[in-house]
Formats: structure tokens, sequence, C-alpha cells
């Protein structure tokens, strides 16, 4: 480690005077072309704003909720900010102190998982870090100052808390070139080039993004559907206005007799399941003896933008399992539902229950919510009046555009996903890394209006599935009358459909249900290969009324869950029969997979 009382400087040379004056008149030339860019085309100021995800009115009104509780109660303000000046007084007397040999404990300390703050800098030089700690220090008041504002609601406070993190991410130093080691290291050594590059980057975004700035954050060049991304070999068998049905090509010779149907979530392309083949769940589940089929949503546009909920379970979920009868002439499916693709499986297997259809033997759920009360940080985004707001965006095309769905999830890890990559394209001049995950993540797609203000309204809002009172084509929605085998897979760390809310799942359905809770999130706590080694999962076979009690009670495995779940399904599966395939049934062959559906882009 460098001596505290020296700054190190060692790595800071200075730059060439004459090449840092050439990169800085390019660096003009080049914010002079973007403004060029911004004056040519008057619709992106007008698109930046149209992209808004919350009315700013809100925002404001917000934060001063939170102001106007500590405006009632100045003894307890006056308070909060002697304690803010107590911590920076203790920041500036360990600076000093640490400039004079002696080594003191920080007075804060980023999180574990905070990547902002790696480079060894921000720890070993006294001026880095006198910022990152007055940054945290201040971060964390401003995030106490909402926590402790008494007479707001509770989801006023979720909604402060949310914006006073994004601008406080937004206003940290490793976002501002002078205030972030690498960045100023890398300037430095480059003589600047590495800021022409950046700006190169932004115009670059900018020109793609339709009259809005779309940040990259993964080479979209080396990826393409069907080549090297959702490669497994099958055929598309079925197609009408709301999806496609692929039939994956068997790889045994004989296949469990009860086909497998997956449903994922219309927020996102299928082939996050089918990412590459050592990612795979899908070519895992056909290697496993599995008769297998996926639905390929259709990215809505204005022709599709009236669909209901209803529809997409009649001409989606019911139309999916005949579709998958018709091809295999299986008398009964399983059934995989993921997010809220696994909202609408319940909800319609509601629907069957009552018409007496038992045509589903079992169901599986990926990270899926029935029960909305506990719906984590999608909840900052929904109450009546920005429900009101974006329908009003939603209604002259008839859906939400796939970049503001985007930009929701973004912001819900902005540090991660969105100033990560400011820093790295824009300041560092770096072009992103081809990841295979984050270009499926770009790959937006558009919510149909009905469909989305429908799942915002009664599921998020009024959380009427739980309750018995969604209604569906005129009938009434019972979820205790699914009877059949559950699987109810939850992710420990989820911020989407939180592990506190995917566990009430098995309180709601009617039949036995199998919770296995796997590690880490959303995504990665679902995509997980075996042959990847990573995370855990948890089991407890007893019954236990609270979550507290089933974690207390569970049995830690290292590794996937996936094995878990095939031994769980096999036995639900039937025997062995020879291999179904694609286009040996009633359903002829339309094309291969991945299809058509999943390569229309939403820009």
């Amino acid at each position: 480690m460098n001596d505290p009382s020296k700054p190190a400087t060692a790595e800071y040379k200075l730059a060439d005077p004459v090449e840092f004056a050439r990169n800085m008149a390019k660096v003009f030339e080049q914010a002079a072309a973007i403004a060029r860019l911004v004056a040519e085309r008057p619709d992106f100021a007008k698109r930046e704003t149209e992209s808004q995800l919350t009315p700013i009115e809100q925002v404001t009104r917000t934060l001063a909720a939170v102001a106007q509780s500590y405006m009632a109660e100045p003894e307890k303000l006056m308070d909060a900010q002697m304690q803010l000046w107590n911590a920076y007084g203790q920041i500036w007397q360990n600076a000093w102190l640490r400039l004079l040999g002696e080594s003191k404990t920080p007075v804060a300390e980023p999180a574990r998982s905070d990547k902002r703050f790696k480079d060894k800098d921000w720890q070993e030089h006294a001026v880095f870090d006198f910022l990152k700690q007055l940054y945290l220090v201040s971060a964390n008041w401003a995030q106490d100052m909402v926590k402790n504002a008494e007479g707001i609601d509770d989801h006023t406070r979720l909604k402060a808390r949310f914006y006073v993190e994004q601008i406080a991410n937004a206003l940290s130093p490793s976002n501002f070139a002078l205030t972030n080691p690498e960045v100023l290291r890398t300037t430095l050594a480059s003589s600047g080039a590495n800021l022409v590059e950046g700006l190169k980057h932004l115009e670059e975004d900018m020109r793609s993004g339709d009259g809005r700035l779309r940040i990259k954050q993964s080479d979209t060049e080396a990826f393409e559907i069907g080549r090297n991304i959702a490669t497994t070999p099958g055929k598309v068998i079925f197609r009408n206005e709301t999806f496609e049905l692929i039939q994956y090509s068997p790889t045994t010779p004989e296949t469990r007799a009860i086909p497998l149907l997956i449903f994922p979530p219309w927020i996102n392309k299928f082939y996050i399941l089918d990412l590459n083949p050592k990612k795979s769940f899908v070519k895992w589940a056909v290697d496993h003896g599995l008769s297998v089929f996926v639905v390929s949503w259709v990215n809505a546009d204005e022709t599709r933008g009236r669909k209901s909920f209803s529809d997409y379970m009649r001409e989606g979920f019911l139309a999916a399992i005949g579709a998958v009868q018709e091809a295999t002439g299986a008398a009964k499916v399983n059934i995989i539902g993921y997010c809220i693709g696994g909202t609408l499986t319940a909800a319609s297997l509601g629907y069957m229950a009552a018409q007496n259809d038992n045509r589903v033997n079992a169901v599986t759920f990926f990270t899926t919510q029935v029960d909305f009360e506990k719906a984590g940080d999608l909840l900052v985004y929904v109450d009546e009046e920005q429900v009101k707001w974006i329908e009003g965006r939603m209604a002259d095309k008839g859906y939400l555009p796939g970049n503001r769905m985007a930009d929701a999830f973004n912001l819900l890890r902005s540090n991660d996903l969105i100033w990560s990559y400011v820093v790295n394209n824009y300041m560092l001049g770096k072009e992103p890394l081809p990841f295979d995950l984050l270009y499926w993540n770009a790959d937006s797609t558009r919510m149909p209006a009905g469909v989305h203000s429908f799942y915002l309204r009664e599921c998020y809002m009024a959380n009427k599935l739980s309750q018995g009172r969604m209604v569906l084509d005129n009938v009434r929605i019972d979820l205790k009358k699914v009877t059949i085998p559950v699987y109810n897979l939850a992710a420990r760390d989820d911020h989407i459909a939180p592990l506190a809310s995917v566990f009430r799942v098995g309180r709601f359905m009617g039949g036995e249900t199998r919770l296995v809770v796997s590690g880490s999130g959303h995504i990665a706590g679902v995509v997980n290969p075996p042959d990847a080694h990573k995370y855990q999962y948890w089991t407890n076979d007893q019954p236990a009324g609270t979550l507290e009690d089933w974690l207390a009670g569970a049995t830690e495995h290292a590794g996937s869950w996936w094995p878990d779940w095939f031994a769980w399904i096999s036995q639900r599966s039937g025997g062995m029969v020879p291999a179904p395939i694609p286009g040996g049934g009633k359903l002829a062959v339309i094309e291969d997979a991945p299809g058509s559906y999943v390569r229309v882009r939403a820009d």
C-alpha cells in the first residue's frame, strides 16, 4: 500500500502538452458536432422528455413531503444537520491525521457489492478517499432523512427513497472525470484521447437512439439471434397474432410422454432461457429427455396494442396448450411460467379450474408473483397518478415503447446498468464488452397498452389475483381451485419479484407446493446451469408459516437448482415415448427456430 502521507502521484504522469492540446481541440470539435446534432433534431429534447418514467411534478411533490415533515419539527432537522456536520468534521480530521502518517478507521465505506470504488486509489490516495467518504456520508444521510421522516405514508417513503437514490447515484464522484482516479489517470496517460473517443461514442449513441440517448451496454455487433444466441435447434409450428410456438428438436430417441410448455415474460424476449449452449435452460431440458415447447410473444405494434389480459390468456396461454396437444397428441402438458408469464399462467390456471379444464398436469413458477402486497422496487412506479400518466403515453400508439420498460428496470440498478457505462463508454472511451445477457437486456419489447394497464391496475394496485377478485372473460379467478402440483422457484436477492412476495405463491394455490430458493437474483438465480458451479439453493420439506421460519429450517445445497427441478418434473412427466419431431404431428413446420417474432426490435 502507498504511504498515505504521500499522494500516489507515480501513476498520474503529466500528459504530453502538444498531444493534449490537439486532443482538446478534437474534444471541442466533437462537442460542437453533438450540439449541432441536438439543434438539427428538435425532437431530441421532446423524446427525452417523453421517455420519462414518472411525471417530474410527482418527484418534486414527493421530496417536498419529506422536507415538509422536517419543517414541522425544526429540532429534528437541526439534529440531523448536526450529525451530518459532525461526520464531515470527522472525515476532515481523519484526512489531516492521515497526511501526518496516522491510520484512522474510515467514517464511511462502500458496500462490498459497490463496484464504483474498486480502483485502489479510492482507498490508497488521500484525496480520492476523502471525496469518497464525503460522498458516502452525504448519500447515507439523505437516505436516513427519508427513512426517519414522520407523517408520510409508506408509498411516498418508497418513492422518496428511490428518487434520492437516483440523485445520489448521479452525483457520485466516480461519474466525473476530475474526481475519478481511473479516468484521470487514463486522461493523462492518453493525453485526452479517451475523451475524444468517449464523445464519439456519445454521438453514436445519440444517433442510434432515434432521437434519444441510448447507452450501449454490450457490443451489439457481437451477437445475432439464431447465429450465436438463441441457437437451440427447433421449428416454429404455430403462429397467431399474439405468439409463435417453438417446438425444439429432440436430442434423445425417447422423451417423457408429457410435454413441457414454457411461458416467458413478454416484458423481455424468451431467449433469456436460450442465451447460448452452455447457459441454455431450453437445451439442458431437451438433452435430459423432455419434449420442450416455448412461447415467443409478439413485439406489439399499433395493430396489437389493444389486446387485453384475457386475450393473452385465450390467444396465448390456452391456444399454446391446444397447439402442443395437436403437435404431440398428449392429453396433458406441464407448464413453466416465468415472471409476468407466471402471473398469466396462475390466472389462466384459475380460469381453467373454473371451467373444469384439467389439461395441465403440473406447473413450475420462476420468480412469479400472485400476491403483490410485497412486490418490491417496481412499486415505486405504480400509483394512480403514474399509471394514468403511463396510460396517456400508451394511448396514441397502443403500446408502451420498449425503451420505457428498459429504462425502468435499468434505474432499479442504475449504478451497474447506467452510470458504469457512462464512465466506461464516454469517459474512458472504451467499447462495452460483448455480453450476451446485456445484449438480451437491451433487446427490449413493446408492452400492449391493454395488457400492461390491466397488469398494473389489477395486480400491482388492486392485488385482485390473490384476493380472488380478478375476472377474466367473465370468470372470477380463484387460485385455491388450482390443485395441481406446484414447483415454486424464488431468488434470494430478487428485486423484481422479491423472495418475500414469491414465497406467498404456495399460500394461494390449492395444491401441494414445493418451494426452492436459489442464490442470486431475478435472472442469474434462474439461468444457473449446473456446469457453472455457481451460487446455491435452499430447500425445506417441512411446513413453515412464515418465510423466516422456512429459511431457518432450510438446507443449503451447492450449485444449480436445475437437477432438483428435473427430479421433481420427471416424476410428473409420464413414461418414455418415441421422441416427437417438429412437424411430425398435426401441425406443419412454419420456419426454423427461433422464428420471426423474436427478431422484431422495439427500436
